[in-house]
């Protein structure tokens, strides 16, 4: 079974030297795709280390970059406005000549919303607003000028199977979580239910996993849950030996 691979590059501890190293690095490789997140405080370990501004990445690497596909896992809805979000993602396509993904979610990391002024909520409240931001960003996309260079597909993370899912089924083009195998498998499923309900075919919405360094070795529980595309999570100093065993496994 033939399926994809990329690395999500967190940014943070590191060197924005290091980040570009990296993803010149990764793309050299040959991953299908490369990913940071969007956050403005580390997630982990020193919560006063080095961090760095996702977009701003995004499009250094862009240029930086030539085959993989690049993008957020994910973008916080909830930290720029949708049709502004919508332009920036266009011109960073524009600027990786149709490579870019839009990785979206409704935000979680609360540090990031009080130490930056964003109204925190709820999560029902943070879901509504990506609700609402969704169809926005996606008329915004169509009457930019000039428009995408690429078709700038949308990738949900999220695995609220109430209204994140249905999301997913309504507006993405591909959907991102997490493990175990067995976790993936049933969200997978009720993602098909929810497919089933919008009248849209499954097939449509590609199944990618985020998933540790030392998961790599299980790809075909994974694979067997319906995970397409495998994206290894790497923090500082960025060893991509677990992205070169991707590659390998790839063929």
């Amino acid at each position: 079974m033939s399926f994809k691979v990329g690395v999500q590059l967190h940014p943070q501890v590191g060197t924005v030297d290091e980040l570009r190293a990296a993803w010149k690095a990764a793309d050299a490789l040959g991953a299908d795709s490369i990913w940071i997140w969007d956050h403005f405080f580390p997630l982990y370990g020193n919560p006063d280390a080095n961090h760095y501004e996702a977009y701003t990445l995004l499009s250094a690497m862009a240029v930086d970059t030539e085959h993989a596909h690049i993008g957020a896992l994910v973008t916080c809805n909830s930290y720029r406005n949708p049709q502004l979000l919508a332009d920036m993602a266009r011109t960073i396509d524009l600027l990786s000549h149709g490579r870019f993904v839009l990785g979206i979610g409704s935000g979680w990391f609360e540090r990031d919303y009080t130490e930056y002024g964003y109204e925190f909520g709820t999560a029902g409240s943070r879901l509504a607003d990506f609700a609402t931001a969704l169809p926005k960003i996606a008329d915004r996309l169509g009457a930019l000028v000039p428009p995408p260079d690429g078709d700038v597909p949308i990738l949900i993370g999220g695995a609220g199977e109430k209204v994140t899912l249905r999301l997913v089924a309504e507006y993405a083009d591909a959907w991102n979580s997490f493990g175990p195998p067995d976790n993936f498998a049933h969200k997978n499923a009720v993602l098909d239910e929810w497919c089933e309900k919008q009248g849209r075919s499954p097939k449509e919405i590609e199944r990618t996993v985020a998933i540790q360094p030392n998961e790599v070795d299980n790809l075909d529980a994974y694979l067997a849950a319906g995970a397409e595309h495998f994206i290894v999570m790497v923090g500082a100093p960025y060893d991509l030996g677990p992205l070169e065993s991707l590659i390998a496994a790839r063929g």
